[in-house]
């Protein structure tokens, strides 16, 4: 009796991009805007095709519009990840150790830091940080605890 078989494996692309510019934390800062960055580009990316094809019509103005809604969330979104993973380093540096606690207070501080530079009051930018604590320091312990 004849029999067949499919195997295959599945594994996600990678693309590294190095940028030197000569200092640790000035290359980290970099990757992680670029990285980031383009997470924010995509989301605009889909979202934004996602509604033309719901619309089902694409206009000049569409196109236009969907370009600068992705420049604005590549460059958000960049600019979070380059603050959170600087801060991070240098606490690191500072602490001399690596551990979940330079993930909480680097998202603490970058927390406070987009959510002041938005002008949204004092308790926004206290409720941003506890925030941005409490994810970065989420993703420090799922990060350690599944991927390691």
């Amino acid at each position: 009796m004849p029999s067949s078989t499919f195997s295959g494996t599945v594994s996600s692309p990678k693309l590294s991009v190095a940028v030197d510019m000569g200092n640790p934390f000035l290359n980290l800062t970099v990757d992680g805007f670029l990285k980031i960055g383009a997470v924010g580009v995509t989301k605009s990316l889909v979202e934004d095709t996602y509604k033309a094809i719901d619309k089902g019509s694409v206009s000049k103005s569409t196109i236009e519009h969907a370009l600068k809604k992705m420049c604005k969330e590549g460059v958000y979104w960049g600019s979070v990840a380059g603050v959170y993973v600087g801060t991070e380093y240098g606490i690191e540096r500072i602490r001399g150790t690596r551990d979940w606690k330079n993930a909480m207070l680097a998202g603490a501080a970058t927390g406070a830091v987009i959510s002041a530079a938005t002008n949204k009051g004092k308790d926004k930018v206290v409720i941003d940080a506890i925030m941005g604590g409490a994810l970065a320091t989420a993703s420090q312990f799922l990060n350690n605890h599944y991927f390691y």
